[in-house]
């Protein structure tokens, strides 16, 4: 947080997790159709972000494939079997992106690093796995004193029960806001 004058400046980014993913692995169709339910409320969140001047983080896994650079991951997959889930949400040439190798977007990733540099001072938790990768980001953002906001209907679940209660455990838990995509503010 900065000062400007006398009126506190916070900088929010929104952090577009896993969404480039190849879908072949169990459960994979259960969570492709929640991410379709999901991606017009992620696609809205980006253009919203990006027309704000919010910076938007794309943090995904690299799923053990450390010989790949975001485009060839990107190229991969638009030529895999859910590319109309890829195309919507192609990062842009000059989007910021994090590759991680386990669950949260801060193990073992230049993350904490970036936010300090970029002066981020809140992060909006967008994509997928909500009882997953978003709750163990929650997490560490919590740990982290780093303020959250989970779009309820932008993140994407295997397990719908599992997901309600991880939704729950962040606000409770982690301090974290949970709302619909609507209601996320980036200024």
């Amino acid at each position: 947080m900065r000062l400007a004058g006398t009126v506190a400046v916070v900088t929010t980014a929104l952090a577009v997790i896993d969404m480039l993913n190849s879908y072949v692995f169990d459960h994979a169709d259960r969570l492709a159709e929640s991410v379709e339910r999901a991606l017009p409320a992620i696609v809205g969140l980006i253009e919203r972000a990006r027309a704000q001047g919010a910076p938007i983080i794309y943090v995904n896994d690299n799923f053990g494939r450390w010989d790949c650079d975001r485009h060839a991951l990107v190229r991969r997959l638009l030529d895999g079997r859910r590319a109309n889930l890829i195309e919507p949400i192609v990062p842009e040439e000059d989007a910021l992106f994090v590759v991680k190798a386990r669950h949260s977007i801060f193990y073992e990733t230049p993350l904490g690093y970036l936010l300090r540099s970029e002066e981020i001072d809140r992060l909006v938790l967008t994509g997928q796995v909500t009882e997953q990768c978003i709750l163990y980001s929650a997490l560490d953002a919590h740990i982290r004193h780093v303020p959250t906001v989970i779009p309820r209907d932008a993140v994407a679940h295997i397990d719908p029960e599992l997901a309600r209660a991880a939704l729950r455990m962040m606000e409770v838990n982690m301090d974290a806001e949970v709302c619909d995509s609507a209601e996320v503010r980036f200024s």
